[in-house]
C-alpha cells in the first residue's frame, strides 16, 4: 500500500515537472494558437454544424432569442421532461419553455437538429448605462452539415412564423386610445392600452350569413396576402367603411374582425388630435397586426362634401382651403374664433389612410363607422382608402334568428312555425334594429316563450307605426306635388299678364309725353 502513494506521488511530481516545461517551452499564444488549430482540424473532419443565438445582441434584445423560445415552448410541453414555466403581461395561457441547460430534438421536413439552453454566469461587469442580467442565456442548435441549407432560411424562417403565431394567440388582444391632448404615458407612448376582451364573433354577429362568409373571405385574403401586396406594389394595408342607422352593429362588427384575425385595436379619438403631424405619430406608433378605427367620423369631423364649401366660399369671395374644425364650434367672444380650436386639414386625414406614411407600417386595417354616409366627402370614400362598404341594415329575418339563438337558445326548429312565419313577414316592414330586438329578448330572457310574443308583438308594433308614417308621408307628397303644379301654372300666366301691364303703361307714357310737347310748343 505504502509502495502505490509512493508512486503514486512520483508520478504527480514528473506531471507537475512536465506540466512547468511545457508551459517554459509553449508561450501560451502558442498553445492557444495549437489548440485552435486542432479544433479546426476537428471540425473538418465533424458532420455537424454548430450556431449561438444569445439572449442579448450588445445592448439590444435578440429577438431570434425570444422567438426560438416562444417556438420550444409548444414541444418542451410535449417531449420534454424538465420544462420551465412562465405567463408573460398581459397573457391569459401559461408557456412552457426549455428548462436551463436542457436539451431538445426538434425535426423539420425529415430534417433532425438539436437545440441546448445554455445559462452559465456572467463575469463581473464594468459601469455601463444599462445593467445586464448576472447571467449569460442563449441556446446552441447543432445541425449537420449538408443539411445547414435548410436550416439556415427555410427552418429558422419557420421558427420565426410559429413564434408569431404562438404569441398571438397566447396573448390577449390590446384595445388602444390616444392620450388626451397628445401628451404622452410614462414610456413615452402617445397611446394608452387596456386588455380588449369584447366576446363578439361573427359567429354571433347578427347578420346575413352570406354578408358575414364575404367579409370573411376578404379578411382572411388579407392576412394571407403578403406576397400578393409585395408583387402588386401595393401597402399592405386595407380600409372598411360601416354605414347604417345606430344600433345595428357597427361595433360588434370591428370586435368580431379583431377576435378574427387576432388583431389588436387602435381607436383614434380625432377631437384629441391638433395637428396633420400629431396625426401622422399617431399613425408611425401603432403596430402591425393591427386595426386602427375612427367611429362616427361625421360626428368628430366636418368632413361635408366639399361642392357644398366650393359654392359657398365662391359666393362669399372666399377660398376653400379643406381644413375643418375637429371640436365644437366656440361661443362668441371666447377667442378661439380665429384658429384657437384644433384643425385638422381633408389632405392629411387623407395621407393617414392612403398616402406615403400609410405604408410605415405592414398588416393594418383602416375603419370608418358612421350614420349618414352621404354627409362624407366622396374623396374619402374611394377605392384605396375605403376599399370595402359594409352596409349595417335592420335585422332580416335571417339576423333574427341569430339573435334568437344567441339570446334564448332556440333554434329554428325550437320555434312555432305559425309564430315564425310571422316573424318573417313582420320583420323586413318593422324596420328594428338588433340592439332594439336584443333589448326585448334580454328583458324577457327567463320565460323564453314570452320573449318570442312579446317580440313579435313589438315587430306589428313597429310595422304599423311605419305603415302609418309612410302613408302620412305619402299624403304630404302628393299635396306638395299638387302645390307645385298650381304654383307652376301660376308663375306661367303671370308673366303675360305683367307683359301686358307694362306695354299699356309704356303707351300712356309716351301718350302722355307727346301731348306735354304740343302744349310747349303753342306756348312758345
Amino acid at each position: 500500500m505504502r509502495e502505490m502513494w509512493t508512486t503514486l506521488a512520483s508520478m504527480m511530481g514528473i506531471w507537475a515537472f512536465s506540466q512547468s516545461l511545457l508551459s517554459a517551452v509553449f508561450p501560451p499564444e502558442l498553445r492557444y494558437v495549437t489548440l485552435k488549430f486542432i479544433h479546426r482540424i476537428c471540425n473538418w473532419f465533424s458532420a455537424y454544424c454548430y450556431y449561438d443565438i444569445t439572449e442579448n445582441d450588445g445592448v439590444n434584445t435578440n429577438e431570434l432569442y425570444n422567438a426560438v423560445q416562444l417556438y420550444l415552448s409548444s414541444s418542451a410541453s410535449i417531449t420534454g421532461n424538465r420544462v420551465s414555466l412562465s405567463r408573460g403581461l398581459n397573457s391569459s395561457n401559461i408557456t412552457f419553455g426549455l428548462s436551463n441547460n436542457d436539451s431538445l430534438i426538434d425535426t423539420f421536413n425529415g430534417v433532425k437538429v438539436l437545440w441546448e439552453h445554455i445559462v452559465t454566469p456572467r463575469n463581473s461587469q464594468t459601469f455601463s448605462w444599462r445593467p445586464l442580467p448576472e447571467e449569460k442565456r442563449g441556446f446552441i442548435l447543432r445541425a449537420k452539415k449538408i443539411n445547414k441549407g435548410i436550416v439556415l432560411t427555410s427552418y429558422l424562417d419557420f421558427v420565426m412564423e410559429k413564434a408569431n403565431e404562438i404569441r398571438r394567440k397566447n396573448q390577449d388582444r390590446l384595445l388602444y386610445t390616444n392620450s388626451r391632448g397628445g401628451s404622452l404615458d410614462s414610456r413615452g407612448h402617445p397611446w394608452e392600452s387596456v386588455p380588449f376582451k369584447h366576446p363578439s364573433t361573427f359567429e354571433t354577429l347578427a347578420m346575413c350569413p352570406k354578408k358575414k362568409a364575404e367579409i370573411m373571405s376578404d379578411l382572411l385574403d388579407f392576412a394571407k396576402g403578403e406576397s400578393f401586396y409585395q408583387r402588386t406594389g401595393r401597402a399592405w394595408k386595407r380600409g372598411y367603411l360601416l354605414y347604417g342607422p345606430p344600433g345595428t352593429g357597427k361595433s360588434s362588427m370591428i370586435a368580431a374582425m379583431a377576435n378574427y384575425l387576432g388583431y389588436d385595436i387602435y381607436d383614434l379619438e380625432l377631437t384629441e388630435v391638433h395637428t396633420n403631424s400629431e396625426l401622422r405619430k399617431l399613425l408611425m406608433k401603432t403596430s402591425s397586426k393591427s386595426i386602427i378605427v375612427i367611429e362616427d367620423i361625421d360626428c368628430s369631423i366636418n368632413l361635408t362634401n366639399r361642392k357644398n364649401n366650393n359654392s359657398t366660399s365662391s359666393g362669399g369671395g372666399g377660398s376653400n382651403n379643406n381644413s375643418y374644425n375637429v371640436s365644437s364650434p366656440s361661443p362668441p367672444g371666447s377667442g378661439e374664433e380665429n384658429g384657437g380650436g384644433n384643425t385638422i386639414t381633408l389632405s392629411g386625414l387623407l395621407n393617414f389612410t392612403d398616402g406615403l406614411w400609410s405604408c410605415c407600417g405592414s398588416e393594418r386595417i383602416f375603419v370608418f363607422t358612421t350614420n349618414h354616409i352621404e354627409k362624407l366627402d366622396p374623396a374619402l370614400l374611394r377605392s384605396g382608402r375605403m376599399d370595402m362598404h359594409i352596409h349595417m341594415s335592420y335585422s332580416s329575418f335571417a339576423a333574427l334568428k341569430i339573435l334568437l339563438k344567441n339570446y334564448l337558445g332556440y333554434d329554428e326548429d325550437d320555434v312555432e312555425k305559425k309564430i315564425l312565419e310571422q316573424l318573417e313577414d313582420v320583420i323586413e316592414m318593422a324596420e328594428m334594429t338588433p340592439a332594439d330586438i336584443s333589448e326585448v329578448l334580454i328583458k324577457n330572457r327567463r320565460n323564453k316563450d314570452k320573449a318570442v310574443l312579446e317580440l313579435l308583438e313589438a315587430l306589428r308594433t313597429r310595422a304599423e307605426r311605419n305603415n302609418n308614417n309612410n302613408a302620412v308621408k305619402l299624403s304630404r307628397e302628393n299635396c306638395t306635388v299638387v302645390d307645385e303644379e298650381q304654383e307652376k301654372r301660376a308663375l306661367e300666366e303671370s308673366p303675360k299678364e305683367g307683359v301686358d301691364d307694362q306695354l299699356q303703361a309704356k303707351c300712356d307714357k309716351e301718350e302722355k309725353g307727346g301731348h306735354d310737347a304740343n302744349d310747349d310748343e303753342k306756348v312758345l
